[in-house]
């Protein structure tokens, strides 16, 4: 995999794909349950400190030239480290893909499959990773260029073509809960940037390893203006998905746009479009695990993975028993275990890794 050389453009849109797929399901719902009508506020101030920690990580990331997390954990600390921190990534991945995997068909089988065992519709994103694995990274990426468009397209559409619908009482209060909701505690909602992980894993990828610092601020400038976006449109439009465990609110949303007769119940074509979105988001955390682990297992090729780690993922999703569970991971763990990994322990191990550096340099 690491053989294949993305483009400064095509990492940007692999991370922002990591964004997007979680505001497809309930990540607006989420943000908005939070600060409450302080949202909007909340998401321009934690994407500030989230473009902030992408320059940190981009200038930690600089002094390593193309190494990826892995490699630099492994410098840091030896074969020890590096399957640890290995480990814990695969993990990161594996578990938050598979948690949005099964919501998002949660939502398929709510709007369209409501009498069809759950099993029935995972399986074909499951085949779909199984044909994907055996096809190079950079056909994947291809693939999600063209699927990227789509999805922002999408989105924007799905704003404008509800504005006349909004009411824009709902953003008052303008601070919420208060002051300290909205820019102490609502630090919390950093965890929508999870996009942030791929950063770490990128530059081995890299045809232009100088456009490093262009990849991390444009991907999460992008995010938040979708973020944005999103929000804004479950805000106005609606006020019972603040407190009430309904799936895809942006489904929802969509079913409200008419244009005339002949456009109408516009929610299908939408719903296809994010179908495809969910289904490039698998292929890059799945195609990441599968890297990490020959990485540490010093594996020579990747095709004996190819069918193990879909079926895993397969297995973890269906180990909720229901919705209400899922929702209870989304809303409770799910949060710390994307802070704890991407913002806290990463950034530890690359600001460690640089202190080391940094001391071998002076002794020289």
């Amino acid at each position: 995999m690491t053989d294949t050389k993305i483009t400064s453009k095509e990492a940007i849109m692999l991370i922002v794909t990591i964004f997007v797929s979680h505001t497809i399901v309930t990540l607006p719902q989420n943000l908005l349950s939070n600060t409450k009508s302080a949202t909007l506020i909340n998401l321009v101030y934690v994407g500030i400190i989230a473009l902030l920690l992408a320059y940190v990580i981009y200038r930690l990331l600089k002094n390593f030239a193309s190494l990826d997390i892995i490699d630099i954990s492994e410098y840091l600390g030896g074969k020890a480290l590096k399957n640890i921190i290995g480990g814990i990534f695969i993990t990161y991945f594996i578990v938050t893909s598979s948690n949005l995997l099964r919501e998002f068909c949660e939502g398929l089988r709510v709007a369209f499959f409501p009498m069809t065992n759950i099993l029935y519709i995972l399986i074909p994103f499951i085949i779909m990773l199984f044909i994907t694995n055996y096809l190079s990274f950079g056909s994947n990426i291809k693939a999600i260029s063209l699927i990227f468009p789509l999805v922002l397209v999408s989105i924007v559409f799905l704003f404008f073509g509800n504005f006349g619908n909004f009411s824009f009482e709902r953003m008052f209060p303008v601070l919420g809960k208060g002051f300290t909701d909205t820019f102490i505690t609502g630090i919390g909602n950093i965890f929508a940037f999870s996009g942030i992980s791929c950063l770490y894993f990128i530059p081995p990828y890299l045809q232009e390893p100088n456009k490093m610092k262009q990849v991390c601020l444009s991907s999460v400038i992008i995010g938040l203006l979708y973020f944005l976006f999103c929000t804004a449109t479950i805000l106005l439009l609606f006020s019972f998905f603040v407190d009430v465990d309904e799936v895809l609110p942006l489904f929802s949303a969509a079913s409200y746009i008419e244009f005339g007769v002949f456009f109408q119940r516009l929610e299908s074509f939408f719903m296809l479009i994010w179908i495809l979105e969910i289904g490039a988001y698998l292929i890059i955390t799945n195609r990441f695990s599968i890297s990490i682990f020959q990485k540490i297992t010093n594996l020579k090729s990747q095709k004996a993975l190819s069918m193990i780690f879909p079926l895993l993922l397969l297995g973890i999703a269906l180990l909720p028993k229901n919705y209400s569970v899922i929702r209870f991971l989304e809303s409770n763990i799910y949060a710390y275990f994307i802070i704890g990994i991407v913002f806290v322990l990463a950034i530890i191990i690359l600001i460690l890794a640089n202190l080391k550096k940094q001391k071998e340099r002076k002794i020289q």
